[in-house]
């Protein structure tokens, strides 16, 4: 129960950090890795805190990524223990942001400082890039960062985000890409009248089910080696002005498209608007993509992780493109090696959100085995 990690967990669960607000995380973070000799730059953006930290010079760069805000932690009543006070039963340290991420970070600066300290005159740039807006909007925060870091033509050669990848033991799954996301919202026009003068008016549920039904149905890629293949879906699907008797002027859809290489954003757009166009539906559309699918084939960076979790813990780590997105989209954009690798992912966003005692240390072996792979002899 001494274990630094732990210590520096607990320490960061204490503070309520929900999106934006970072509660003094960041600082907190920026004075342990000053101790140990990195340089702290603290990025504000808006209501989001960020930081950037740099140990060591000149490439490669290896970075940690993460964040510090979490999730609200809902019914407190539904909590075995308060959320912001961790505890620790049976082994377990429960507590809001305990898996997701505010344990990988915790791993990340004490496998950092032990690195430093072993060898300060390491080769490369060690670095972290750390934000409270990860959880929410992401606008102000890793983007943000990533933009400034490209006018300054800062590179990043590899970067380890720690999200929770790992699906019953630490180090089983790891994600070496993720796929893109494309948000559109839709609003099909109509014509409100009284819904026993039909003729009088255009309902717009009638003209847009016929569309939507074939926009559902169609198959857009097959997938490839790395990717499924490309899912469509509909989250929000309103029309109607609250009385029975009134065909309401419009319908709105908010679409999604969770796509991988097999596919492109300009192509997914154009297939979409000839359904709606075939159909002759007066219609607005506005897209918002979230982020381009990434991916990382074995390199160097994939090689050093994957042996990092064999010979530590004997677990043979699987690669994976699956879930949702993460901020290592916009870390991409750098031209970036990237792959997450973090603690159990079973109760993220959960009721009594959780994360073994002894998967901390692990994983903080585990990350400073990567800096040892990657970072000597360089």
């Amino acid at each position: 129960m001494n274990s630094p990690t732990l210590i520096l967990a607990c320490e960061l669960i204490k503070r309520p950090s929900v999106t934006p607000d970072d509660q003094g995380c960041l600082e907190l973070l920026g004075t342990r890795l000053a101790a140990s000799g990195f340089q702290i730059e603290l990025l504000p953006f808006g209501a989001v805190s960020n930081l950037w930290a740099v140990h060591g010079s000149g490439a490669p760069v290896f970075c940690f990524a993460g964040h510090t805000d979490v999730v609200p932690p809902g019914d407190l009543a539904n909590w075995q223990s308060p959320p912001f006070e961790p505890t620790i039963r049976d082994g377990v340290l429960y507590g809001r942001g305990a898996a997701d991420m505010k344990g990988s970070v915790a791993a990340m600066v004490t496998a950092a400082e032990r690195f430093v300290a072993t060898h300060p005159a390491h080769g490369g740039t060690l670095a972290f890039l750390l934000t409270s807006d990860e959880e929410g909007v992401a606008v102000d925060g890793t983007r943000r960062v990533v933009d400034t870091l490209a006018a300054r033509q800062q590179p990043i050669t590899w970067c380890l985000v720690g999200e929770p990848s790992s699906q019953r033991r630490l180090g089983d799954l790891l994600r070496n890409g993720r796929r893109g996301s494309l948000n559109g919202r839709l609003r099909v026009h109509g014509v409100q009248g009284h819904i026993a003068y039909p003729t009088l008016a255009s309902n717009p549920i009638h003209l847009a089910l016929p569309a939507l039904t074939e926009i559902c149905a169609n198959e857009w890629d097959a997938g490839n080696e790395f990717f499924p293949p490309t899912s469509f879906q509909i989250s929000n699907l309103n029309a109607g002005t609250g009385a029975e008797n009134v065909i309401p002027p419009r319908l709105d859809a908010w679409i999604n498209f969770r796509f991988g290489t097999a596919s492109t954003v300009t192509g997914l757009q154009a297939r979409v608007t000839s359904v709606l166009e075939r159909h002759r539906l007066d219609y607005t559309l506005e897209w918002h993509l979230s982020g381009e699918p990434f991916l990382t084939p074995r390199g160097a960076l994939v090689d050093a992780v994957v042996t990092a979790i064999r010979e530590e813990n004997g677990v043979s780590a699987a690669l994976s493109t699956g879930g949702g997105t993460s901020d290592g989209r916009f870390i991409a954009k750098l031209g970036s090696e990237i792959i997450e690798l973090g603690p159990v992912n079973a109760t993220i966003h959960k009721i009594n959100e959780c994360v073994r005692v002894a998967e901390l240390d692990e994983l903080s072996t585990i990350y400073q085995s990567v800096l040892n792979r990657l970072l000597l002899d360089v």
